[in-house]
């Protein structure tokens, strides 16, 4: 080329007046594969994903490999989820069964033993997806779920405050990794536009955990007494050992990155990253570690308004989930029934979660379900301050479900959605999930006891909450119409051309000498790139 040339949106080079579209975008420069890759398989990597297509095993279509994916993932990560959100839960269902007499807690050191789960929670978040990019997946998340289900298992065996303590801190710690981390590892495997639902489907065993976990803490209650130890006892303990079986499963069972899949062929591992790189994840095909990916999610404005969108459902997500049993209870239920009368709303919860990710996928705009949702979970905390009827108060939950649960996935998606680079995406996902989580060390404190039987401090914290996720969202909205708006216009075009010509200081938006180079240095920031709103 023998002139500097600007890049305009679309990958389309300015020449003249009616400029060509550029071909498809080939991988350029040294690619950081997971695992060695072999000489054919960085051949493959060169050719376009209709070409991989046709070497694909007979008879496969794309949505056949997208479906035989979706097997080998989706299923046992969601189980993983399951019993994560059920560990750090069933303490909500073990209180029912006398878990504060027997341990002689007061109310006020019940709710600290809630909060110190979410502070070692948060904090380790951001480490542990770092970790989960430079190790392998199938070793670090089998390794923290090994440990958080012995850490669940031991929690059973305490007999005081501070052992209860020091389990929910490492139980919290050990977690850390699982929901963030598999987010980031479902966005490596599946293009912008099959993520949500894929996200929706895993989350969903939350809901699946709050009617499991109360069906399942019915029934263990019943074990009252055997070996000498109290109904709560054993459901710390036999969910426990379930988790440590599970733990131990997924060494074999949990896969690694595309490039490596042990269950995929070179035609069809090469056909993953292809489709990824060609839907603007540049970063497919893996990248090296450098700092400057961190500082970039540090500072960039959408993980910011990310993470207080997230803290605004993520809250009340855990006020929701710690202390339904508690509040159906005093609607004049007994533990029994009370934590029976939870199953069906995580039912409707688990259908709702799925249908909204399903529903973002098709039509690619995930700020406008999360405001829709939002007014419907605001209507239900309303009328749960308001009301002092129990049947109108039980509906009310439901409406306070259905304008949380579908909005974890989808915000987690909004944020994934928006954010390029390997690295940088790993950071951004595990500061908003990590800073949702922290905001449950507050929701873990807002149900008091003396507050019984209506609960209105707790569910005016919530409502609050829930503005702050409303507004927020507007907000993060807003932006990226504006940011998509500035690319239209070619305020954020490239130039591309000889680097030694021209130095990146002399133009705004940085010389290259490829295309390929701009999008790799710049991830969500290169000129092409299009926010989804």
């Amino acid at each position: 080329m023998s002139t500097d040339t600007e890049l305009k949106p679309q990958t389309t080079l300015v020449e003249d007046a009616h400029p060509a579209p550029s071909p498809p975008p080939r991988p350029h420069g040294a690619l950081h594969l997971h695992g060695k890759p072999t000489a054919s398989f960085e051949a493959k990597l060169q050719e376009s994903p209709a070409e991989l297509l046709a070497e694909l095993p007979k008879h496969e279509s794309e949505r056949q490999l997208l479906r035989k994916l979706d097997w080998y993932l989706v299923p046992w990560l969601s189980l993983l989820y399951l019993l994560s959100f059920l560990d750090r839960t069933s303490i909500g269902n073990a209180k029912l069964y006398h878990l504060e007499q027997d341990l002689g807690l007061t109310d006020q050191q019940y709710l600290v033993a809630l909060t110190i789960f979410f502070i070692s929670y948060a904090l380790f978040e951001v480490p542990s997806n770092v970790f989960l990019k430079r190790l392998r997946p199938s070793i670090w998340l089998s390794f923290t779920m090994l440990m958080w289900g012995v850490m669940m298992t031991v929690q059973g065996l305490v007999h005081n405050y501070g052992g209860l303590l020091a389990m929910r801190w490492f139980l919290g710690m050990f977690e850390a990794g699982l929901y963030p981390g598999v987010n980031y590892y479902l966005s490596c495997w599946y293009k912008r536009s099959e993520f949500g639902i894929r996200a929706a489907v895993f989350f969903s065993a939350a809901t699946v955990s709050g009617a499991f976990g109360g069906l399942l803490a019915a029934a263990i209650s019943n074990m009252e007494g055997v070996g000498g130890k109290p109904a709560w006892a054993w459901i710390f303990i036999i969910e426990g050992l379930a988790t440590v079986l599970a733990g131990i499963a997924s060494f074999w069972i949990v896969q690694d990155f595309p490039d490596t899949a042990k269950f995929l062929t070179e035609a069809e591992r090469a056909f993953v990253v292809r489709r990824l790189q060609e839907d603007d994840q540049f970063s497919a095909a893996g990248e090296e570690f450098k700092f400057r990916y961190v500082w970039s999610a540090v500072r960039d404005w959408k993980v910011w308004v990310g993470m207080l969108c997230y803290a605004g459902i993520d809250a009340p997500l855990y006020a929701f989930s710690l202390f339904t049993p508690s509040i159906i209870n005093q609607l004049g239920y007994t533990a029994t029934p009370a934590n029976l009368l939870s199953v069906p709303v995580y039912v409707w919860a688990c259908i709702l979660t799925c249908g909204v990710g399903w529903l973002a996928d098709k039509k690619q705009t995930r700020g406008w379900f999360n405001l829709i949702f939002l007014a419907v979970g605001a209507t239900g905390y309303i009328i749960l301050i308001a009301s002092r009827n129990p049947a109108l108060s039980y509906f009310a939950v439901y409406l306070a479900a259905s304008g949380i649960y579908p909005l974890i996935p989808n915000t987690v998606a909004f944020v994934s959605n928006n954010v390029e680079g390997s690295y940088k995406r790993s950071v951004a996902l595990a500061m908003v999930i990590g800073f949702g989580n922290l905001n449950g060390a507050v929701s873990s404190n807002i149900y008091r006891a003396q507050d019984t039987p209506w609960y209105r401090l707790g569910h005016v914290i919530v409502l609050v909450y829930i503005c702050i996720g409303f507004v927020t969202t507007i907000i993060m909205m807003i932006g990226l119409k504006r940011e998509n708006a500035a690319r239209e216009k070619g305020e954020k075009d490239e130039v591309i051309g000889p680097v030694g010509e021209k130095g990146t200081a002399e133009h705004k938006n940085g010389v290259y000498e490829t295309v390929d180079d701009a999008k790799r240095d710049k991830g969500d920031q290169w000129s092409g790139y299009r926010y989804v709103i």
